[in-house]
């Protein structure tokens, strides 16, 4: 599948389940799209089976949830484990995202959540531990999101 460009019909469906996949039926989105259910189901399934929709994850309010702190750590890896660490790295607690990143140095960008400043700097030592070095710790005051092709959604009946 990944070798087909998306359709307007794949990047519709997408959209909507990128915006609030939990209550979209398959109904509800074939309505938005312009075909029938079944033909959601069977675009979603191959989808998925193509790995362009890797999974379905809840957006967390981390603040909400009593994690006041969110901070992106900047980190450098070599370059020949960098994927290995980027891994690693996850399995420190209060990691929550890692992106690999295709630059010599600040290669890895790592954020983490906390309830309290000592976690986030429990949290960097385990980073420089596993051998990634920090170079920056930067505060996230809010994250923004917008679902995929969000510009082909004024084609999609609303």
């Amino acid at each position: 599948m990944s070798d087909d460009p998306l359709d307007d019909v794949d990047r519709g469906i997408l959209h909507l389940l990128q915006q609030d996949a939990r209550n979209y039926s398959a109904a509800d989105i074939a309505d938005h799209v312009g075909v029938t259910a079944n033909t959601v189901r069977n675009r979603i399934q191959r989808l998925e089976e193509g790995g362009i929709i890797d999974g379905y994850v809840p957006r967390i309010n981390y603040e909400q949830a009593g994690y006041q702190l969110a901070v992106d750590m900047i980190c450098t890896a070599p370059i020949t484990n960098r994927s290995g660490l980027a891994s690693e790295a996850l399995d420190v607690d209060g990691v929550v995202q890692v992106r690999e990143r295709m630059t010599g140095r600040r290669n890895v960008t790592i954020t983490a959540i906390a309830a309290e400043s000592d976690d986030l700097t429990e949290i960097a030592t385990q980073l420089d531990e596993i051998g990634l070095t920090v170079e920056s710790e930067e505060l996230v005051k809010n994250v923004h999101v917008q679902p995929f092709d969000n510009f082909a959604s004024n084609e999609i009946e609303e």
